[in-house]
């Protein structure tokens, strides 16, 4: 296989990325990474790796078909999949234009040039090429409390700037394979956590907040819920998918378990107070601060993945509780990276509001 990867040097595209280079038991050629290097791509994410044989760096847009089309041919891609996008949901209501040119536009011209890159290689090669295309819970709205988690049925309602753009792709993708038989798949995943997350994400943020002793601000009351999936389980399901998913189909991925912000952000404290106490043993939990809520703040996600698990078998494995102190351990043990990233880019501006989507 030689895999196109987009978007790799974010967060779910770099654990994918880390993940597939490591598993030696699954077929691999070469590997590309083509990412854009915005503020929240991190070619650190990927060190360990600089250095493998079948690894490629290029840094492009996937809104460049020129650039798109070059790295397909001169790796003869078999795979792509499309992590790149713009995917925080504040600076989307701050300013949507960015979002509508790199998850519409830029995933129109992906396809573009992959259709057309697709369409002159062999028969053989043709009917094993595979287009994955990530997207989020997102694209559905908001859950009504007590109603039964999305499925791939339920209609999309996005709330956000930032949902709508992606909404807009995935139906871009459908068409795609509807009109010219490009042989695509989406997956729309719940929130997803973990290392190497930027740190304007909701759990990042809390515990580099904390450990610094700032505010941890939450949204309104704290009651919106999420369904929390390990950025690993992510990972498995999309290579499950890949190998096995129907072309022309949907997937939800999800992490089984929903917690409220607060809940979460209470969690994150008392995980705190255990592995990094403050000074006079006070906890953490007195830093939580509330906030004015934002526009359009969806009150509740959660993914039906019984779909996926009827066909493959998958189902997360990682519980919230555990993953989540794992991921605090990890931030502790990686503060170097954390003050890289954010000197990165809060030289330029300073961090707004905590974002509960990932």
């Amino acid at each position: 296989m030689n895999l196109l990867v987009t978007g790799g040097c974010g967060f779910i595209g770099s654990n994918f990325i880390r993940a597939r280079l490591g598993d030696g038991c699954l077929p691999l050629g070469r590997l590309v990474n083509l990412d854009k290097l915005t503020y929240a791509g991190n070619q650190t994410n990927l060190t360990d790796w600089a250095s493998d044989a079948r690894y490629f760096f290029v840094q492009g847009d996937i809104a460049d078909e020129a650039r798109v089309k070059d790295v397909l041919c001169t790796h003869a891609i078999d795979t792509v999949i499309n992590f790149a996008a713009e995917s925080h949901v504040d600076r989307s209501i701050d300013s949507a234009e960015p979002f509508i040119q790199t998850n519409v536009v830029g995933t129109l011209r992906l396809l573009n040039a992959v259709r057309n890159y697709w369409a002159k290689l062999s028969e053989a090669v043709r009917q094993d090429f595979r287009f994955l295309h990530i997207s989020t819970d997102e694209v559905y709205g908001s859950l009504a409390t007590g109603a039964p988690p999305f499925t791939e049925r339920s209609p999309f309602a996005p709330s956000s700037p930032y949902a709508a753009s992606k909404a807009a792709s995935d139906h871009l993708v459908q068409t795609f394979f509807k009109s010219y038989g490009l042989p695509a798949c989406v997956i729309h995943c719940s929130n997803n956590y973990g290392p190497y997350q930027f740190p304007e994400k909701l759990i990042p943020l809390m515990i580099l907040n904390a450990l610094e002793g700032r505010p941890l601000p939450v949204y309104g009351d704290g009651s919106q819920r999420r369904d929390w999936l390990h950025v690993e389980d992510h990972v498995t399901a999309i290579s499950i998918v890949l190998a096995r998913g129907h072309t022309g189909e949907s997937y939800n991925v999800g992490g089984g378990g929903e917690h409220t912000n607060l809940e979460v952000v209470r969690k994150i404290c008392q995980l705190l107070d255990g592995m990094a106490p403050r000074q006079g043993g006070r906890s953490h939990t007195e830093l939580v601060t509330f906030v004015a809520d934002r526009p359009g703040h969806d009150r509740r996600y959660a993914n039906d993945y019984g779909k996926l698990h009827r066909e493959s078998g998958w189902k997360p494995v990682i519980s919230f509780e555990a993953g989540l102190a794992r991921t605090v351990q990890w931030y502790l043990t990686h503060r170097t990276w954390c003050a890289e990233i954010t000197a990165k880019v809060y030289a330029r501006e300073r961090l707004g509001l905590a974002d509960s989507n990932s």
